[in-house]
């Protein structure tokens, strides 16, 4: 008898799979171009004035995105005085910066056109100081120095990160002011201060400041002006960092810095918007959670043109919309996921990864529950580089948290999709460093596995030419259902997916 049961099974496991793919397919199906057009004329048109985070066009998207969760009969899970609601709304405040200015005893420096101030605070009166020169502002260096209550002048040849921790560093020592001087050629400088100006000047949105919180914000300035304020030549400071690093600080405390007046303002404006959360309850493992997201907002007006965002991310949220209505049709024909998926829009990504990094902060469901995040940001357009062979996607860190999400989301494409998987920005050394710069790094950070779909950029990104016109539509239609299918694969499987890259192997990864 039991060998009868055995042979019974393995005939029945091949035709249980069988029809797991064949309903994968069925609903996958729904995703189609029609569908997804309809969404994305709406969505990148010009009435939606860009979709720029905190401003009009993106709360008429918000309205939208959860007009249509609701006739699909999503569930809203954000808890609200007024009871349940598809929208997770938080504050930001907007800062714009005011009258800032440097002066030596040569001449006075503008932010933005010699120099770059990125504070959160304002100065209430003027301030006049020398500054201590403490080489590349080591823990070893400010041993041999002391900052307390001073104001401090370092030598930075790192990214923006590294400032940053330089800036912390300094301030865990009791500076007051920090001034960084950022290495490179003139042309570097003007580069590096044409895109803080593009970030700032129009309004920076950043979370309100926590009293508790250090500023991180420092005055950026260019090797000339360091030269001016120290009195020296580059080959002096230079030889003075190399000593400081044998134990040597004399040459260190030897470059006096002349007396320099400065002074930094900004005003403020509270701001306020939402995420969209759409969710689905699963079966007999609905306590684990899948998430999709994609953001919904873009850059606003610049000028008199609209920037569309319809592949940035336009073509990502019309995806959400429709693998959440592939999944809704599932569950009505008795065929939902095993596991709960939130479907979820977010906002403040262009604006620095926000919206996402307040949900895992303030999360719906628990994030030690969480089991997958797949993240989708642009996927409607073709690069240079594929314009031979369209029939592609890039998958950004599939494989960073989880060998199984990738061997997983591998298969997936070969059974169903059979995309070409180009893994070119997965590679820690690429300078464009994509795996940090969308939302689900904030759940990478969380330690829960993700997948970041993307098409690569091209010459209409973030530029008013951004429009529907340029979208592939059967190949956007291709991608989504790739995404489709790998959450209804991670939905159905009995296990969740497991975090079996070591944290020797993390760190060795994001050291390179």
């Amino acid at each position: 008898m039991k060998k009868v049961i055995q042979l019974s099974l393995l005939f029945f496991i091949p035709i249980f799979v069988s029809a797991q793919q064949d309903l994968s397919i069925e609903y996958a199906n729904t995703i189609t171009t029609n569908d997804l057009h309809e969404h994305l004329n709406i969505l990148s048109s010009d009435t939606l004035e860009g979709r720029e985070t905190g401003e009009r066009g993106q709360k008429m998207a918000a309205a939208y995105i959860a007009d249509f969760f609701k006739t699909i009969e999503l569930e809203p899970i954000v808890v609200t005085p007024a009871g349940h609601s598809y929208l997770q709304s938080f504050k930001l405040v907007k800062r714009y910066p005011g009258e800032t200015w440097i002066k030596t005893a040569n001449r006075t420096y503008e932010n933005f056109e010699d120099f770059a101030f990125t504070g959160k605070t304002s100065f209430r009166q003027l301030k006049k100081s020398k500054l201590i020169f403490v080489g590349e502002g080591r823990d070893e260096d400010y041993a041999a120095l002391n900052v307390n209550k001073k104001n401090v002048i370092i030598y930075s040849d790192g990214r923006g990160s590294e400032r940053k921790e330089k800036v912390l560093l300094a301030r865990e020592h009791g500076a007051s002011e920090v001034f960084i001087i950022q290495t490179g050629d003139e042309d570097e400088f003007q580069r590096m201060m044409k895109s803080v100006k593009w970030n700032m000047k129009p309004g920076r949105l950043e979370f309100p400041a926590n009293p508790k919180e250090v500023d991180e914000g420092y005055f950026m300035i260019s090797m000339p002006m360091a030269k001016e304020i120290l009195n020296t030549s580059q080959s002096n400071l230079l030889s003075a960092i190399n000593k400081s690093k044998q134990g040597k600080y004399t040459p260190l405390i030897k470059l006096i810095s002349q007396e320099i007046t400065f002074y930094a303002s900004q005003d403020v404006e509270d701001v306020s918007t939402e995420n969209v959360l759409g969710f689905i309850e699963g079966t007999d493992k609905k306590d684990e959670y899948i998430v999709l997201t994609a953001h919904y907002d873009h850059l606003g007006i610049d000028g008199e043109e609209v920037n569309n965002g319809a592949d940035d991310d336009g073509s990502g949220t019309v995806a959400i919309m429709e693998i959440a209505q592939a999944f809704t049709l599932a569950k009505k024909a008795g065929h939902g996921p095993r596991r709960s998926i939130l479907f979820m829009t977010v906002t403040g990504e262009e604006k620095g990864l926000l919206g996402s990094s307040y949900y895992v902060t303030h999360p719906a469901l628990p994030l030690e529950s969480t089991i997958t995040n797949l993240n989708i940001d642009m996927i409607g357009r073709i690069d240079q580089s594929h314009e031979e062979n369209s029939d592609y996607i890039y998958l950004i860190g599939s494989d960073k948290l989880s060998r199984e999400l990738h061997d997983v989301s591998e298969k997936v494409n070969t059974t169903y999709t059979k995309l070409e998987l180009d893994y070119t920005y997965n590679d820690e050394s690429d300078p464009n460093r994509f795996y940090y710069r969308s939302d689900h790094y904030n759940f990478a950070k969380n330690n829960i596995p993700i997948i970041f779909y993307f098409n690569g950029t091209h010459p209409d990104y973030h530029k008013p030419t951004d429009t529907i016109d340029k979208i592939e539509f059967e190949l956007l239609e291709k991608r989504a259902r790739l995404v489709f299918h790998t959450a209804w694969e991670i939905a159905s499987r009995e296990d969740r997916i497991a975090v079996d890259v070591t944290p020797e192997e993390m760190e060795l990864g994001n050291s390179n």
